[in-house]
C-alpha cells in the first residue's frame, strides 16, 4: 500500500539537528575536563602518569567490551530510544564522578568513569544513527556531522577552558566536576525532548530515501541484520584502518595537551588550560565547512590524506621544535588539521557502506577500533612519560609514528581511488554520485554476486577477526596497567 504521508520538511529535519546537537555539547562539556584537569588530579589524588593512563583508559575499556554490541542494539531499536537510556546512564557516572573528587579516591573515581562510560557508548552511536536516517550521504549527512561536531568542539572548549578557572576560583577541583553534573542534567532534559519530537515525526511523515540508490533510510529495524554487520566492503575497512592511526594520535595528543603546555610555555595550568583548548577548538568554524564541501563537492580520500599530513607536521613540530615557538606551532597545526578528521572519517564510513541499516553497528566498529588503539597507545605513552622524567621529548616521538602510519594509508587510499570505483566513488562529488545511483547499484550487486561474494565475505570476516584481536590487546594492556599501578 502506498505510503501517502508527506515526506520529512527541512524544517523539521534542521530542528532533529539542532535538538540532537545541544545533547551532543554536555557530553561534549564533560570530554573536555579530565584531560584539563591532569595536572590537578595526578597532585590531588597522588597518582603517576601511568595510574592517569589507567583512569582515562577506562573509558576506552568499556567502550571496546560493550561497544559492538550497542551499535546492533542501537540499529535494532532506533537512535533515540537508545540516547535517552544511555544519557541516563551517563549522568549517574558523572555524579559517581564527582563524589569521588570530592573525597579525593582514585579508585572511586575509575568506577565512575566505567559507568559514565556505559551511557557514553550507547549516545555516541545513536546519535548519528539518527543523523543517517534523516540524511544520505551528499545530502546533507556530512553538513549535519560538520554542524553537531562544531557545536560539539564549542562544547569541549568551554569545558577544557573554564576548567582550571573553576578549580582555582573555588578553591576545590571537584566543584569542575559537579559542573558538568549540572550539564548532563540539562542534556538529559534536551534528550526527552528529542525522543517525544522522533516519535511524532515518525507518525506524520514518510520515511525518506537516497535521491541516488533509491535505498529506504529506517532508523530501526525489525530484526538484527548480522549478515549484513559481516559483510562490509572493503573500503570501509580501510577507512577504519586510516581512523585507527589518525584518531589515536589526536587522542593521545589532545589528552596530554594541558600539561605539555604547562612545561613547554612555563605557565600556570589555568593559562595552559587555554592555550591547549584553543589549539583544540579554535578550528570549530572549519568543521561545519567541511561538511558542507564534502557534501557538494565529495573528495573525501583528498581531506583524509591531507588530514594525515597535518597531523604528522603537527606531531613533528611537537616532538623535534621543544621550544615555544615550535610547540606553539604545532598547537596551531593541530588545530586545523584535528577539525578536518571526525567528519570526513564518519561520513566515508557512510558512504562506503552498502547498507544504512547497519550503520550503527558500522559506527560501533569504527569506536571499538579507536578506542581499543587508544587504551594502548595510552598506556605504553604513560610508562614512556615516566621512564622520561614526566618529561614530553621521546613520548612525542611516538605521536609521530602514529600520525606517519595515517599519512601512509590516506596517501593509498587516495591513489587507489583512481583505479577502482569500489574506493574511488567516496570521492564524487553530490552532482555525479547522483547521475551514478545505477553505477553503485550495480557495485553493490556486484560485491554480492559476479563470483565476488565468497571473496568479499571471506576479507570481511578477517577484518571482524582483527579487530577482536585488538579488542583483545586492549584488554591485556588495561588490566596490565591497573596491575602496574596498584603493586
Amino acid at each position: 500500500m502506498e505510503d501517502k504521508r508527506p515526506t520529512v520538511p527541512w524544517s523539521m529535519k534542521i530542528l532533529s539537528v539542532l535538538l540532537v546537537s545541544l545533547i551532543g555539547f554536555g557530553s561534549h562539556w564533560s570530554s573536555g575536563v579530565t584531560g584539563a584537569m591532569k595536572t590537578s588530579l595526578k597532585k590531588e589524588l597522588h597518582i603517576n602518569n601511568a595510574e592517569y593512563a589507567v583512569l582515562t583508559a577506562s573509558e576506552n575499556f568499556i567502550k571496546t567490551t560493550l561497544i559492538l554490541v550497542t551499535g546492533m542494539v542501537t540499529d535494532r531499536l532506533g537512535g533515540a530510544s537508545t540516547m535517552l537510556w544511555g544519557n541516563l546512564i551517563y549522568s549517574a557516572g558523572s555524579i559517581l564522578i564527582a563524589a569521588a573528587t570530592t573525597v579525593r579516591n582514585y579508585r572511586f573515581m575509575i568506577f565512575g568513569v566505567v559507568v559514565q562510560s556505559l551511557g557514553d557508548v550507547a549516545t555516541q552511536v545513536a546519535q548519528y544513527k539518527v543523523f543517517s536516517s534523516w540524511f544520505p550521504p551528499s545530502h546533507g549527512f556530512a553538513s549535519t556531522l560538520g554542524f553537531e561536531l562544531g557545536l560539539g568542539k564549542i562544547g569541549s572548549f568551554v569545558g577544557q577552558a573554564t576548567a582550571n578557572v573553576i578549580a582555582d576560583k573555588t578553591g576545590d577541583f571537584s566543584w569542575v566536576y559537579w559542573t558538568a553534573v549540572f550539564m548532563n542534567l540539562f542534556t538529559n532534559v534536551a534528550t526527552a525532548v528529542f525522543w517525544w519530537f522522533t516519535r511524532w515525526c515518525n507518525n506524520r511523515f514518510r520515511i525518506t530515501h537516497d535521491p541516488a540508490t533509491g535505498e529506504k533510510l529506517t532508523e530501526n529495524n525489525d530484526k538484527f541484520e548480522v549478515s549484513k554487520m559481516l559483510r562490509l566492503p572493503w573500503p570501509f575497512w580501510m577507512v577504519c584502518l586510516f581512523s585507527l592511526f589518525q584518531t589515536s594520535t589526536a587522542s593521545i595528543f589532545s589528552s596530554n595537551s594541558t600539561e605539555l603546555a604547562e612545561q613547554r610555555f612555563a605557565i600556570s595550568a589555568v593559562t595552559a588550560g587555554w592555550y591547549s583548548a584553543i589549539s583544540r577548538y579554535m578550528g570549530f568554524f572549519l568543521v561545519p565547512l567541511i561538511g558542507l564541501f564534502i557534501d557538494l563537492l565529495g573528495q573525501r580520500l583528498s581531506i583524509m590524506c591531507l588530514t594525515g599530513l597535518g597531523m604528522l607536521l603537527s606531531m613533528c613540530l611537537a616532538a623535534w621544535g621543544p621550544t615555544v615557538a615550535g610547540t606553539a606551532a604545532s598547537f596551531g597545526v593541530y588545530a586545523v588539521a584535528s577539525s578536518m578528521g571526525p567528519t570526513v572519517i564518519i561520513d566515508s564510513i557512510r558512504t562506503s557502506m552498502w547498507y544504512q541499516e547497519v550503520f550503527g553497528t558500522g559506527y560501533a566498529m569504527k569506536i571499538a577500533i579507536n578506542n581499543s588503539m587508544s587504551i594502548i597507545v595510552d598506556i605504553v605513552a604513560g610508562v614512556i612519560q615516566d621512564a622520561d622524567n614526566d618529561s614530553y621529548d621521546r613520548v612525542t616521538i611516538l605521536y609521530v609514528v602514529l600520525a606517519a602510519a595515517s599519512t601512509v594509508v590516506g596517501g593509498i587510499m587516495l591513489a587507489m581511488g583512481f583505479f577502482d570505483e569500489m574506493i574511488g566513488r567516496l570521492q564524487w562529488s553530490r552532482k555525479k554520485r547522483v547521475a551514478n545511483g545505477d553505477r553503485i547499484n550495480e557495485l553493490k550487486e556486484q560485491f554480492e554476486t559476479d563470483g565476488r561474494a565468497e571473496w568479499n565475505r571471506k576479507l570481511s570476516l578477517s577484518a571482524f577477526a582483527a579487530v577482536i584481536l585488538l579488542v583483545l590487546g586492549a584488554w591485556a594492556a588495561y588490566f596490565w596497567g591497573i596491575a602496574t599501578s596498584y603493586y
